[in-house]
C-alpha cells in the first residue's frame, strides 16, 4: 500500500507548538498530547470525528485504531441517536433553576442495573467521581487511609501517594507524577498495592491497624480479570469494615452496560463509573450502599454544572443501545477475534509483542528492546497510511469487518517492516522525527 499523507506537513503539528506556548502542557489530557503519540508530526486537532473516521485540520482523513476519544465512544464518534437524544435535550433547554428529570430516570436505571446498590450521585468527569467516592468513603468510616490500586485521576487524595519518594504512582498507570501542590501532610494517607497480590494488601492493613477505611481499585485495564483476587480483597473490606470501591471508569461499559463487576458477582460498597457511559458527552456516577452514600450528607459535595441535562440524556441513550443492540457482546466478540489475528500477526514475525487486556480493548504490549522506538515507528508509518494507531484499541460498534480486515492488512505491511529493522538493527533510521513519551515526567 503506498504511502498518502505528508505527516511533515500539516496545520494540527504546528498549532500543537502554538498551543503549548499558552496553555501549560499544551492541551487539558495528558493522555492526548502530542508526544505521546508522535512529537512534532502528530496532526493533533481534529475538525470532524464520525463512526471511526476522523478529518484533520487539513482535511486528511483517518480511521482511528487507536483510543477513540480515550476510552469514551463505544458507539462511535457522534453516534446519530445519542446526538438526537442531546440536541433534543439541548432545545429544551439545558440548564435551568430546576432539576432535570433525567438524573432521577438515570439514577433509576442505574440501580436497577446494580440492584445492590441503594442510590446514585452524579459528577462529569471520572477523577471527580473518584474523589467524590473516597470523600463519601471516608466520611461513613471516619478513617483517613486509603490503600489503592491502579489509576484513580488527578486529585490530592491519589497525587499525595507520591509525597514518599516519588515512586509509588509508577507502577500503577503513569510514572513520573510529581506531588507538587499537594499538602505535605497527606503523606502517608494514600497506600498503593497491585493487582493480583491480595497479601500485598493484606501487610498494608497489619501494618496500619484500624486506620485503612476505604479500599479502591480498578477492576480491570491491560489485566485479565483476576476473580479471585477481587473476591479476597471483598473479603479483607469486610473484615477490617472498610469502604469497598470498584473504580470501573475504563472498564465499564464495556462488556456490558454499568459495571464489569456485574458478570461476576462480586458486590463492592460503591462503583464509580465513567467515559464510556455518556458516549462522549460528559457525565460521570458514584453508585453505592445507603449506608456508605448517605455519608455524603454529612460533607460538602456540591457543583452546578453536575446539573446540566446533556451529560444525563446522553447516559440514558447509551444504556438503552448497550441493552437493544447487545453493544457489550458485540464489542467483546469482536475483540477477542482481533486478539487472535494480531497475536498471530506477531507470532508469524518473531516479533516478543503480546496481546494482552480487555477484550473491548485490546493493548499491545512491546517487549521487545527499543519498545518506544518500536511503538513510535509503528504510528508514523500507519498514520502515514491514514491510520490513528498506538498500541491501545478501544473498539466500538463502528468498528466492523470491513474496517478492521483493512487495518490488519495495513498493519502487517508496517509490523513486517518493523521485524526486518529489529533483526536488522536498522530501526532508528525509520524514524522520522523524536521518540514518542511513555509517561508524564517526559512531557514538557
Amino acid at each position: 500500500m503506498t504511502n498518502h499523507i505528508n505527516i511533515h506537513s500539516n496545520s494540527g503539528s504546528s498549532l500543537w507548538r502554538e498551543s503549548k506556548t499558552i496553555i501549560p502542557g499544551g492541551n487539558q489530557l495528558l493522555s492526548k498530547r502530542s508526544e505521546m503519540f508522535l512529537p512534532d508530526l502528530w496532526p493533533s486537532y481534529y475538525k470532524e470525528a464520525r463512526g471511526i473516521e476522523v478529518w484533520d485540520l487539513d482535511d486528511n482523513h483517518y480511521f482511528d485504531m487507536s483510543i477513540m476519544g480515550i476510552g469514551t465512544c463505544p458507539l462511535g464518534y457522534a453516534n446519530e441517536a445519542v446526538n438526537s437524544a442531546v440536541k433534543t435535550a439541548i432545545d429544551k433547554g439545558s440548564m435551568s433553576t430546576l432539576n432535570c428529570h433525567e438524573e432521577v430516570e438515570l439514577a433509576k436505571k442505574l440501580l436497577e442495573l446494580h440492584p445492590w446498590f441503594h442510590q446514585a450521585r452524579f459528577a462529569r468527569t471520572g477523577g471527580e467521581a473518584c474523589t467524590i467516592a473516597v470523600r463519601t468513603a471516608r466520611a461513613a468510616t471516619g478513617k483517613d487511609k486509603v490503600a489503592f490500586c491502579g489509576y484513580h485521576g488527578w486529585h490530592d487524595w491519589y497525587i499525595s501517594a507520591n509525597i514518599d519518594d516519588g515512586s509509588h504512582l509508577n507502577n500503577q498507570l503513569l510514572p513520573g507524577l510529581a506531588p507538587n501542590g499537594v499538602p505535605k501532610v497527606l503523606k502517608g494517607t494514600a497506600i498503593p498495592f497491585h493487582y493480583g497480590q491480595a497479601q500485598e494488601l493484606r501487610q498494608i492493613v497489619d501494618q496500619n491497624l484500624n486506620e485503612i477505611g476505604v479500599i479502591i481499585l480498578e477492576v480491570a485495564r491491560y489485566k485479565t480479570v483476576d476473580v479471585d483476587f477481587l473476591h479476597e480483597v471483598r473479603d479483607i473490606a469486610t473484615e477490617i469494615g472498610a469502604v469497598l470501591i470498584f473504580d470501573e471508569i475504563t472498564s465499564g461499559f464495556r462488556a456490558c452496560p454499568g459495571g464489569m463487576h456485574r458478570l461476576f458477582e462480586i458486590k463492592p460498597d460503591v462503583a464509580v463509573l465513567g467515559k464510556a457511559m455518556g458516549n462522549g458527552y460528559p457525565i460521570a456516577a458514584v453508585v453505592g450502599t445507603s449506608d456508605i452514600m448517605e455519608a455524603a450528607q454529612d460533607t460538602f459535595i456540591s457543583s452546578t454544572y453536575w446539573t446540566e441535562r446533556i451529560g444525563f440524556t446522553a447516559a440514558l441513550e447509551v444504556i438503552c443501545q448497550f441493552e437493544e443492540n447487545n453493544v457489550g457482546d458485540y464489542l467483546v466478540k469482536t475483540g477477542k477475534e482481533l486478539k487472535v489475528r494480531l497475536q498471530s500477526m506477531f507470532a508469524a514475525l518473531s516479533l516478543d509483542i503480546e496481546v494482552q487486556g480487555l477484550d473491548a480493548g485490546p493493548a499491545i504490549m512491546i517487549k521487545e528492546d527499543d519498545a518506544l522506538e518500536i511503538k513510535t515507528v509503528f504510528t508514523q508509518e500507519m498514520l502515514k497510511r491514514g491510520y490513528l494507531a498506538s498500541t491501545l484499541i478501544y473498539l466500538s460498534t463502528a468498528h466492523n469487518n470491513e474496517n478492521l480486515d483493512g487495518y490488519l492488512q495495513t498493519a502487517k505491511e508496517v509490523w513486517t517492516t518493523i521485524a526486518a529493522a529489529v533483526r536488522g538493527d536498522s530501526l532508528v533510521s525509520m524514524l522520522e522525527g523524536p521518540i514518542c513519551h511513555s509517561g508524564f515526567k517526559r512531557l514538557t
